[in-house]
């Protein structure tokens, strides 16, 4: 990108987050294909692996950064494949959790046998992965906090 006076140090900056966003996002992309996964399932499969207990389409839809409706959509697809299964629980209020299934876990096990992108920072230092940790940290809480800031619109409702 040529330097230019209309665009400063920031915006540049952000132009390159953005890129190499894509870049990673797109490998990612590539390495679950090969698992016929897409980015979004092999999310849900990793927090459901990880969570202590059988989180709600809430709580998903909270850690993938996601719409609870888009949410609810992929969960449905997801179980309609056989990969999770939800559940009506009585504590609290009757709240719907979702759970990995036997087919789940091995959709889990294959995706995570696909790590390129997963260990993209091996080319980093152990200091530097440290600093891209604590900026990354830096920059996503900014942006939650703009995003709690901004008005919703009606297609977009803000995270909570």
């Amino acid at each position: 990108m040529p330097d230019s006076p209309l665009v400063n140090e920031d915006e540049k900056t952000w132009e390159k987050m953005f890129r190499t966003s894509g870049a990673v996002y797109r490998l990612r992309e590539m390495e679950l294909d090969r698992v016929g996964l897409s980015l979004s399932q092999a999310a849900v499969l990793y927090f459901l692996s990880t969570s202590p207990e059988p989180p709600t389409p809430m709580m998903i839809a909270r850690l993938t950064q996601r719409q609870p409706n888009m949410t609810t959509a992929l969960l449905s697809r997801m179980e309609s494949r056989g990969l999770v299964k939800t559940k009506k629980s009585l504590k609290p209020k009757n709240w719907t959790r979702v759970s990995l299934t036997k087919k789940g876990q091995a959709a889990l096990q294959r995706q995570l046998s696909e790590r390129r992108a997963m260990n993209i920072t091996a080319c980093l230092s152990r200091e530097e992965v440290a600093i891209l940790n604590t900026v990354l940290t830096k920059i996503h809480n900014t942006a939650i906090e703009m995003i709690r800031d901004m008005k919703p619109s009606p297609k977009c409702d803000p995270l909570p």
